[in-house]
């Protein structure tokens, strides 16, 4: 790996890297930034959790800083144009941390908030704006400021963008801004829409490739699990509770079956809340906040919000649905196993699920064994499969039985033998802790 000075970075982005305790650069970044700093256009494919957002913001800082500007006129000259309000956030984070000895202007512009805010700071200008498509569309109609000053167009997360129907706004947005100018397309995975938009709107492009295409990350363990629709509620609440699993993000198709899911969980006693787009965005930070803090042990998030969030050392992802587009399956298990770490992406897969899954496997060049729901010993966070390990009868071959006459009871051996079955009826009967949708553990043998 490269250390960052000799990527061509300035001291002060070096210091504020060094704060940061950024020591090593990444793969992406390696090969990103000096294409950046040379002025070049990028087609890069990464995974997330790799680096992408520092492999852009670090040149892009650079490169204004490097430009002598009126103090009071301020128009922007960076654009960085992301799907979710949650990721023009993030975003807006970095560039703010890499570039806190730069005194550069970064304004984030998305919707769910007052807009009149964003006015005033806009009025006063921006040297970067990282927004959302629908909202920054809104705010040029208004003529509050405009694109005829950007150097260099930013498309984050570009897939996504498209798969949320975007693509009308990109393309008003790019008919105001000047053609001469340097455009960055970064993304986890690469689809054919993709590809005809970099056709479009970039000139001679630096492709760069990190990983395999459409690829997850080998610190990503994958589990798929077969379960019954009506009984994944449960399911999964057995498996929290069993796994004493502390903090995870569980990913629903809709708003309504993240609502609901979430509602099932706190009436199971389990710490709980809901991110979607019908969520205002206040409530959307304070739920992000909380869990990040350990105040919620469920994060319950549809694909459209999750794009964007940043947890540090997040263990496991749940997959409650599976996604329809089966590229949305590798953003999702993006949330864990980053930056090195390793994490679980576990899928509750339901009969009705098979071909989304089969999708998923065709993307990822890889088979996801279905297997029986774990149960866990109590006390235990380790669940045993039932599947992968095998019973005594199937690890031994089998011995030719010997016949031997049968033994006449005594009237003592029969009466403690009929007690004996009598309590094997009763233990029977007991209510079970488990859940009815799990099968029973095997006996212990009797000693």
């Amino acid at each position: 790996m490269s250390t960052f000075t000799s990527l061509g970075l300035s001291d002060a982005l070096v210091q504020a890297l060094d704060t940061l305790n950024y020591r090593k650069a990444t793969p992406i970044q390696s090969q990103a930034i000096p294409e950046v700093l040379a002025g070049k256009d990028l087609m890069a494919e990464a995974q997330t959790g790799t680096g992408k957002t520092a492999a852009f913001a670090l040149p892009i800082l650079q490169m204004l800083d490097a430009q002598e500007m009126d103090a009071d006129v301020r128009p922007p000259r960076a654009l960085i144009l992301v799907p979710t309000r949650e990721l023009a956030v993030q975003v807006t984070d970095s560039f703010y941390n890499y570039g806190e000895h730069l005194g550069q202007r970064i304004i984030p512009v998305y919707g769910g908030v007052r807009v009149d805010n964003q006015i005033k700071r806009l009025k006063r200008g921006a040297d970067i704006i990282v927004a959302t498509p629908g909202r920054l569309l809104d705010l040029l109609e208004r003529e509050i400021f405009s694109l005829d000053h950007v150097q260099t167009l930013v498309l984050d997360e570009a897939d996504r963008m498209l798969d949320l129907g975007f693509s009308r706004e990109i393309d008003k947005l790019m008919r105001q801004m000047p053609k001469q100018r340097q455009t960055l397309l970064f993304s986890a995975t690469i689809a054919d829409n993709i590809d005809e938009l970099s056709h479009k709107i970039l000139t001679k492009p630096v492709q760069i490739s990190v990983t395999k295409r459409n690829s997850t990350a080998a610190t990503v363990q994958q589990m798929a699990y077969r379960v019954d629709g009506h009984d994944k509620a449960d399911t999964l609440s057995y498996m929290i509770q069993g796994g004493q699993w502390k903090q995870v993000l569980v990913f629903t198709r809709t708003k309504r079956r993240a609502d609901i899911l979430t509602a099932h969980l706190l009436e199971e006693g389990i710490s709980a809340a809901a991110i979607h787009g019908d969520k205002g965005q206040r409530a959307r930070t304070q739920a992000l906040a909380d869990f990040k803090q350990n105040k919620v042990r469920i994060l319950v998030a549809t694909d459209v919000a999750a794009r964007g969030l940043d947890i540090d050392a997040l263990p496991r992802v749940v997959n409650f649905d599976l996604p329809n587009v089966p590229e949305a399956y590798v953003h999702r298990i993006g949330r864990t196993g980053r930056a090195g770490s390793s994490g679980q992406a576990i899928s509750l897969v339901a009969p009705d699920e098979k071909g989304y899954l089969a999708a998923i496997e065709a993307l990822i060049k890889r088979p996801l064994k279905l297997k029986p729901v774990p149960f866990y010993e109590d006390g235990s966070t380790d669940p045993i499969e039932t599947e992968d390990t095998p019973t005594r009868s199937r690890r031994q071959k089998p011995q030719k039985a010997t016949a031997k006459p049968a033994k006449k009871l005594t009237a003592a051996q029969l009466a403690r033998k009929k007690a004996e079955e009598e309590a094997d009826r009763e233990s029977d009967a007991r209510p079970s802790l488990r859940p009815s949708f799990m099968s029973s553990p095997p006996k212990k043998k009797r000693k």
